[in-house]
């Protein structure tokens, strides 16, 4: 006889029992490094290099920087210019009542550690750590708490205590075997940076 008329798709059968799990695959290239990818950055003042450290690098070296310790207004921070400036092609020479940015020197006599270095004008470098998440200057300690690992020490500086001087530089951590600037030496008092006393 003929062959008959197909019939209708059965209904679908129940799941399977799950497999076993797989051996783990091999592993993988590593991967290029990020660009920023992430970290943090800090400034070492006194310096021209960041530390020698596994993930630390120097992003560029300059001049510190602020406002005049005499005047009032201005940035109450210093800051590390660097050593070749950009300027906008609508910059001009000419401003009117500018805010004003001076130098920094070393002020300290009478046998304080940074006497040797009287009037010499401090460098710094800005340093990006890929291998961490977070910093912090930790004033009056050399050691570092337990899980932090240390960047670099040094002295506390800031503007002098004294009712002529306006500036309001923020407190900095100045590297202990602080450099100097080669060829800078002036005594211009710009901004001025001084042994933290308690």
């Amino acid at each position: 006889g003929m062959p008959g008329t197909p019939g209708t798709p059965g209904r679908d059968g129940q799941p399977g029992t799950k497999g076993e799990k797989g051996q783990e695959g091999p592993t993988g290239a590593q991967g290029p490094s990020g660009l920023n990818g992430g970290g943090v950055t800090y400034i070492r003042w006194g310096k021209t290099r960041c530390p020698n450290i596994p993930g630390t690098e120097t992003v560029y070296d300059g001049y510190t920087v602020g406002t005049e310790h005499r005047h009032s207004g201005g940035g109450a921070n210093v800051i590390c210019l660097p050593k070749i400036p950009q300027y906008h092609a609508e910059a001009t020479a000419v401003n009117l009542d500018p805010s004003e940015i001076h130098g920094a020197e070393y002020q300290a006599w009478g046998g304080q550690y940074l006497s040797k270095l009287f009037n010499q004008n401090p460098p710094c470098a800005v340093c990006e750590v890929s291998t961490r998440s977070k910093h912090l200057m930790i004033p009056a300690l050399y050691d570092c708490p337990d899980g932090w690992m240390e960047e670099y020490d040094g002295w506390l500086v800031a503007e002098r205590t004294h009712e002529g001087h306006k500036g309001r530089i923020t407190y900095t951590c100045l590297d202990k075997n602080p450099d100097v600037i080669p060829g800078l030496y002036a005594d211009t008092d710009g901004v001025l940076l001084h042994h933290v006393e308690a």
